[in-house]
């Protein structure tokens, strides 16, 4: 297969939408965004007003970046968008959310989140291992938040319960290894629908 290298223009970051957790979480989400803003990534959320995903973009837009905001009609309705995002996509359901931020990522990361956060996380992941998908996913694995997961997932493997040819996710400790993955991977020129036992 031919590789090349590609420009990455807009990441979708996943994340939590929690307020309660640890100020860890919080610093480096927050230094996640600055780093979008610093190499002029367009920052792709769910737009929320609250958690990581406020914070993600609250440091975008402070560093003089971008964010844009997908959030579905029941959530807006309710006053849960951010207010200070510049650029707002409504769509009809949660489904139609996570395919027009996968749609407009060049790139996904998850930070630490719950439920939403994971069920994203791993449909992308899904994606990628059907072919659906070409792009990097990095887990942003701080303060060892994701180790319970990646066990469980290499386990998963172990016992050949996922196969893939490729590495579908990469893990990252700190938000400049995750953009140094990021901005440094190479990426198939051709696109492969072949099934891939998931």
């Amino acid at each position: 297969m031919i590789y090349m290298s590609q420009k990455i223009k807009t990441i979708t970051v996943y994340a939590s939408a929690s307020s309660r957790i640890s100020p860890v979480y919080f610093e480096a989400a927050g230094k996640l965004g600055k780093l979008l803003a610093e190499h002029s990534i367009t920052c792709v959320n769910g737009g929320g007003i609250r958690g990581l995903m406020a914070a993600v973009t609250e440091a975008v837009l402070e560093n003089g970046g971008n964010v844009c905001g997908v959030i579905p009609l029941f959530m807006y309705n309710n006053g849960w968008m951010h207010p200070s995002i510049q650029e707002i996509i409504i769509t009809p359901d949660m489904h139609s959310r996570k395919q027009t931020m996968a749609d407009k990522s060049d790139a996904c990361i998850a930070l630490p989140g719950g439920v939403g956060t994971l069920e994203e996380l791993l449909e992308i992941i899904t994606w990628k291992q059907l072919g659906l998908y070409q792009n990097p996913i990095v887990i942003l694995n701080t303060a060892g938040y994701y180790d319970d997961l990646l066990a469980m997932l290499e386990k998963a493997d172990r016992e050949k319960f996922i196969h893939s040819p490729v590495a579908v996710w990469q893990t990252a400790a700190t938000p400049e290894e995750v953009l140094d993955l990021i901005l440094n991977q190479l990426q198939p020129e051709e696109k492969s629908l072949e099934y891939i036992p998931i």
